[in-house]
């Protein structure tokens, strides 16, 4: 066989690139139809073993913990003393401040938001910054608001401390936290509710898609239901703002009546 020049071989590389073979295995070449001299014998079957049985858990149940602690709570002051106490919820220990809620205990209206932000987490009151005073204003137009107002609102969020990177609650922090939300609304005794967003929505309607839902009366915990859009979110989409200012008319006819 006539040696090959440069051109051919790299002709010859390029094809056989192009049928698949792009890794060289071995040194010498190897006949693939040539018989073996000897038969290799089958290694004898390992015996699988039986996959281990899942760890118990470690500990008590947050969520039966929880709702222990919310349950011997007697007035709002003794719930936010067990909130703070509460010891399985690892956002604490990045949090700045417990967030347990701002406006008048009692009022007519009782606004649930999702979770501090920044602001939020700086002054340990919910809904400070852009989007508390958006929600502030919201409610200004139908004659409600926090401290002071003629017609008062009570405020609170599902989780009370800042996830961080203002991250959404995992499925286990919301159900750990969902006994003292609960609680918290059988003390504050509000006559409707007011669910700020999807996280609010999901965790106390079992739902999400808040641009469907908001809007449409619902029931939550034994309380007439209101679904809105968040503030935050009529920030970055001030076109919602006609969607949620009916929402707000909705929900000063359902007081009047």
């Amino acid at each position: 066989m006539e040696s090959m020049d440069y051109h051919q071989a790299k002709a010859l590389l390029e094809w056989q690139i192009d049928l698949g073979a792009d890794e060289a295995i071995g040194d010498e070449p190897i006949n693939r139809y040539e018989t073996p001299k000897e038969v290799p014998k089958p290694k004898p079957a390992v015996k699988a073993e039986a996959p281990a049985a899942p760890a118990a858990q470690k500990g008590p149940d947050p969520v039966v913990v929880a709702r222990e602690m919310a349950g011997e709570a007697e007035d709002l002051d003794a719930l936010r003393a067990a909130v703070a106490a509460f010891p399985h919820c690892e956002l604490k220990n990045g949090a700045r401040n417990l967030v347990f809620s701002d406006g008048v205990p009692g009022a007519r209206v009782m606004v649930i938001g999702e979770a501090p932000g920044r602001d939020e987490d700086r002054e340990g009151r919910p809904f400070v910054g852009r989007a508390g005073q958006l929600l502030d204003a919201m409610f200004a137009a139908i004659d409600h608001g926090r401290d002071g107002a003629e017609h008062p609102i009570y405020i609170t969020n599902i989780m009370p401390w800042r996830p961080p990177q203002n991250r959404d609650p995992k499925p286990d922090e919301i159900a750990m936290m969902l006994p003292f939300v609960e609680r918290h609304v059988a003390l504050a005794q509000p006559e409707v509710l007011v669910l700020m967003g999807n996280i609010a929505c999901g965790a106390l309607l079992g739902q999400k898609g808040i641009t469907k839902l908001r809007g449409t009366w619902s029931e939550a915990l034994g309380k007439p239901t209101l679904p809105m859009l968040h503030p935050a979110y009529l920030l970055r989409t001030p076109i919602a703002k006609r969607d949620t200012w009916a929402d707000l008319l909705s929900l000063q006819a359902r007081l009047r009546g």
